[in-house]
């Protein structure tokens, strides 16, 4: 299995020996692991319950952060957490739409300014954070970037950033950006958002798929070991998936007890790598965090407004079109709404698309010409 890009750990702040040590440091590393997939589903069920989003990826992460700042040695396994970005990779690349490219081809100075004009103040958000010294360079870019946040996370570590304080503010921007979308089509349109359909955690085995899906992953993971593709063990299965989905050469299989295993080993990877160092830094950031996340979202409506008006888009398609991510929260609201669902869906594919492309280059430009501030623990 190919290195986990490894992150500093933050030594624990000045305290007493007890305290610094927690209240789990002296369990047993097996009631460590009970304590912490016991917790992780009782978050997760009260979040799925109150339709929050990532649920599934945020209750485990909440659940490791709180075993982890009270002293727990558990950490994920590099082999399973490679295996968790595999099955991740495979199931956002299923889900890219075929006709994507073909509506680049045919709208391309509609989807370039859409697209572009987002990229570009994200960046510059990402610019004035590392700028302010309110996360290190290249962790605020990726924070501020607008794309799938568990892809995100995942690849930040690979490019130099602390995915610990990235995953905070990603899914902090994914729970703002639902809600104003939320609310704003529920003002629009005077109905309330859409719901997921109920969850068939185990339905009937599809072996081939599943065959497929395995195969993808370890050609995968074989290949980054080999090139040193960097996140290689999520892009690649992604670029694979992607290509022999919309090609129909064969259909991968992620059924929801396998995303939601490797939603909880990847929460349970970043969540593991807290102390309460990180967190302290994390919370004093948490307010300029809002307030920069609330200025990119008003941006963004302005571009929705310019892009209606330019285009002759209705303007709530161009609204949730031009949102700053949570690609899948925007899906059901816009399921629920009188709009053009699939611009809507295209917008945000090719914004993912160009986020993975342009990310590491644009993170890099930003980070060497800004002083390098560290890391809490560096």
């Amino acid at each position: 299995m190919p290195d986990l890009p490894q992150l500093p750990e933050a030594p624990a702040p000045a305290a007493p020996a007890a305290d610094a040590a927690g209240r789990l440091a002296s369990w047993p590393t097996g009631m460590q692991w009970a304590a912490l997939t016991v917790l992780s589903l009782i978050v997760a069920g009260l979040m799925e319950w109150a339709h929050l989003p990532a649920a599934l990826l945020l209750g485990p992460m909440a659940a490791a952060i709180a075993v982890a700042v009270n002293g727990a040695r558990a950490q994920a396994p590099d082999a399973a957490f490679l295996l968790a970005q595999g099955v991740i990779g495979c199931m956002v690349g299923a889900n890219i739409p075929a006709g994507t490219l073909a509506g680049l081809g045919t709208d391309w100075p509609i989807f370039l300014l859409g697209v572009g004009s987002v990229i570009c103040v994200s960046a510059g958000l990402g610019w004035v954070l590392a700028r302010a010294q309110v996360l290190p360079g290249t962790t605020a870019v990726w924070g501020a970037f607008p794309g799938a946040a568990s892809a995100m996370v995942l690849m930040s570590a690979s490019y130099g950033a602390d995915m610990r304080l990235v995953a905070v503010m990603q899914y902090l921007r994914v729970g703002m950006v639902a809600g104003s979308a939320a609310l704003v089509t529920r003002l629009w349109v005077g109905a309330p958002e859409g719901e997921a359909a109920a969850t068939d955690w185990f339905p009937a085995l599809d072996l081939p798929g599943l065959g497929v899906t395995a195969g993808v992953i370890a050609v995968s993971l074989a290949a980054t070991r080999a090139f040193r593709v960097p996140s290689g063990a999520f892009l690649l299965p992604l670029l694979i998936t992607a290509t022999l989905e919309n090609s129909g050469t064969a259909e991968i299989a992620t059924p929801p007890w396998l995303l939601a295993a490797a939603f909880a080993v990847t929460g349970w990877a970043v969540g593991l790598r807290f102390n309460r160092l990180i967190l302290r830094h994390a919370a004093r950031a948490l307010p300029r965090l809002v307030l920069a996340i609330a200025g990119l979202l008003v941006l963004c409506g302005a571009f929705a407004m310019a892009l209606a008006e330019l285009a002759g888009i209705d303007p709530l398609t161009a609204f949730l079109a031009t949102s700053p991510g949570g690609a899948d929260s925007v899906a059901i609201i816009a399921a629920s709404a009188d709009v053009d669902v699939p611009f809507v869906m295209a917008m945000q594919t090719a914004r993912f698309l160009a986020v993975l492309a342009t990310g590491p280059f644009i993170a890099r430009f930003i980070a060497a010409r800004i002083p390098r501030a560290h890391a809490p623990g560096e």
